[in-house]
């Protein structure tokens, strides 16, 4: 890259196996529009993103093979649940937090205390996700984590010194439903707790495409529209995509559910259409 040359940004958010099945939908449907996303010069991860990201950012599989395993129902596994407490604990850490650290804090103390199957079991599901994808791509990734202590966000990538596997199973730890992952030493949680998008990690990045299949904000986590607008406030160009109301329709009730990839995957390749212009704007103008 030469100097002055502009650089891309890719940012994939959290959202469950559905939510991850929808960002593929996008992806090809851009894809097919003219637009590649797989080129970016940085890909940034958050949970479900992170298992996209890695298989994109790999070379491995193409973005037409990604929307199809989703299709096909391969590497399905059980489908997981929040429990209701759980879920208000989460409300409750929401209602008493000022920053995303404190947030991270009190989730982090959920994590650290609940009942879930053992790391070694949670770290071989999330290998069979990434399925072949098991090493650092050559492409810049970074794959975010939360400290289940501190709250802090942290971002991992090649010269981290850790498996590509551990650092996706840390982003993937969803608080209270599975088990925080240990890293050097430390406890991590799911990336998507310090924001569903992480779009912040982009910044410098001239061009920068954020697809987030949740686009809540609340008074501690910022949106992804509104990490969008900090980075175009800073210079950037960007395009922020978000789940429509079909998408989330096709959601279901239940983001951890693989029975709906299919349905949430087609409904993402739907929606890109609707995208496609003001991408391929920020993508390459």
């Amino acid at each position: 890259m030469t100097r002055g040359e502009k650089r891309t940004a890719l940012v994939l958010g959290a959202g469950g196996l559905v939510g991850a099945a929808w960002e593929t939908g996008i992806l090809r449907g851009l894809a097919e529009a003219g637009t590649d996303l797989s080129c970016a010069d940085l890909i940034v991860g958050s949970s479900a993103g992170a298992v996209v990201g890695a298989q994109l950012a790999s070379g491995a599989v193409t973005v037409e093979g990604l929307y199809e395993r989703q299709l096909n129902g391969t590497d399905s596994e059980p489908a997981a649940r929040l429990g209701i407490p759980t879920v208000l604990r989460y409300a409750v850490a929401v209602l008493t937090s000022r920053t995303p650290e404190a947030y991270g804090r009190k989730v982090g103390r959920l994590a650290l205390t609940a009942r879930t199957v053992d790391e070694a079991a949670r770290r071989e599901t999330v290998a069979r996700r990434l399925d072949q994808v098991t090493d650092w791509p050559g492409r810049r990734l970074l794959v975010t984590a939360v400290d289940a202590v501190s709250g802090e966000l942290h971002t991992y990538d090649a010269d981290s010194g850790i498996p590509l596997i551990d650092a996706v199973t840390a982003s993937c730890a969803v608080p209270g439903l599975w088990p925080p992952a240990t890293i050097g030493g430390r406890r991590w949680i799911d990336g998507g707790i310090h924001s569903t998008a992480n779009a912040h990690v982009a910044a410098g990045y001239d061009r920068v495409v954020v697809i987030a299949p949740d686009g809540r904000g609340n008074k501690v986590v910022l949106s992804p529209a509104r990490q969008g607008a900090d980075l175009a406030e800073a210079g950037a160009r960007v395009e922020v995509i978000t789940a429509d109301a079909d998408a989330r329709k096709a959601f279901g009730r239940n983001a951890l559910d693989p029975a709906h990839r299919a349905t949430a995957a087609r409904a993402g390749h739907a929606q890109a259409a609707r995208h496609a212009e003001a991408v391929a704007a920020v993508w390459t103008g």
